[in-house]
């Protein structure tokens, strides 16, 4: 033992290896948590799922929804078709559109998940926007009032 410190001094023979954590990541393999756990969605596989319940929602209200696309697309394609310069939409974002059916393609509504995303603060607010989207998208292919779609449209 060292008089001074009072350490025992190191024995003699094979030096002890020791275990040095990684600090630097690299010491993880695979997934952090499995994919059915909502920690693994992303944020456009959330907004894909909201899509899809609300347009469940409706199909089984409304029948003629069946042969209906519904889809997302990240932001609305502006045209730049505009008659003497000015806007054809004069700077108003959609939040959805209708693709009429041609050429062997079904009707389809589309979301647009970012501008829908900036106009909602929580998950439940972009969940009432998007279901509103659908049901105005919806109503506006069927001809039809979105209260007809969905009763409860425009109710908080």
């Amino acid at each position: 033992m060292d008089k001074s410190s009072g350490v025992p001094p190191p024995a003699s023979g094979p030096p002890e290896r020791h275990r040095r954590r990684d600090r630097h990541g690299r010491g993880m393999r695979g997934p952090v948590a499995p994919p059915q756990v909502p920690l693994a969605l992303s944020r456009a596989d959330t907004f894909d799922s909201l899509v899809n319940d609300s347009a469940e929602r409706l199909r089984r209200r409304l029948p003629q929804l069946d042969g209906v696309e519904f889809g997302v697309q990240e932001v609305p394609v502006l045209r730049a078709e505009s008659v003497g310069g000015a806007d054809p939409l004069d700077g108003v974002v959609p939040l959805g559109g209708v693709l009429r059916a041609e050429r062997g393609r079904r009707d389809r509504i589309v979301v647009y998940r970012r501008p829908v995303e900036l106009r909602s603060r929580s998950r439940e607010e972009c969940a009432q926007l998007v279901h509103e989207v659908v049901v105005e998208q919806a109503a506006e292919l069927l001809g039809l009032a979105p209260e007809t779609v969905d009763p409860q449209y425009g109710q908080d």
